[in-house]
């Protein structure tokens, strides 16, 4: 099979189309994070059985971005779910574009990644609402979701 390249003009008006596009395609909440603190995507039913072992527990989890241009020390911020289950960062700095990964079971803190240290679930899988609180008490922003089904998978992306 012979196959042929497409001349260069075709190929120009092809990616001046695409390009635009992808440039209306970007969604309208987008711009409502720019410059801040805000909750990417949230893991909220982890895969497989919830079983409560440590493994079932961190596959439960919440990324909180900042989208700033500078760094931010989260010392004080509280994350809660909708019933008052509550976990105050200690001494973390997040980087300027970067995302920490809170995990619900337990381990070692590391970049990128802190743990709750629960043995339980935080993360309600038929509906919840999950907080991110300024030290000063003040709300910083907010993702709801509904139940977990297979065409969500136990996951939303607050963007």
């Amino acid at each position: 099979m012979r196959i042929r390249t497409a001349t260069p003009i075709a190929l120009a008006a092809a990616t001046a189309l695409a390009g635009s596009l992808l440039a209306t395609a970007a969604p309208a909440s987008a711009a409502a994070h720019q410059g801040g603190l805000h909750f990417g995507f949230v893991q909220y039913d982890g895969p497989g059985k919830d079983n409560r072992s440590t493994k079932s527990l961190n596959a439960e989890w919440v990324n909180i971005h900042n989208n700033g241009k500078k760094k931010v020390q989260l010392k004080g911020f509280k994350v809660k779910d909708k019933t008052g289950y509550t976990y105050t960062f200690g001494s973390y700095t997040i980087g300027a574009g970067k995302t920490v990964k809170l995990r619900t079971g337990k381990g070692k803190n590391a970049s990128g990644t802190v743990h709750w240290n629960r043995g339980s679930y935080v993360w309600n899988n038929t509906g919840d609402t999950a907080r991110l609180i300024k030290p000063n008490g003040k709300l910083q922003d907010s993702c709801s979701w509904k139940k977990s089904t297979k065409a969500n998978n136990g996951a939303k992306n607050c963007h």
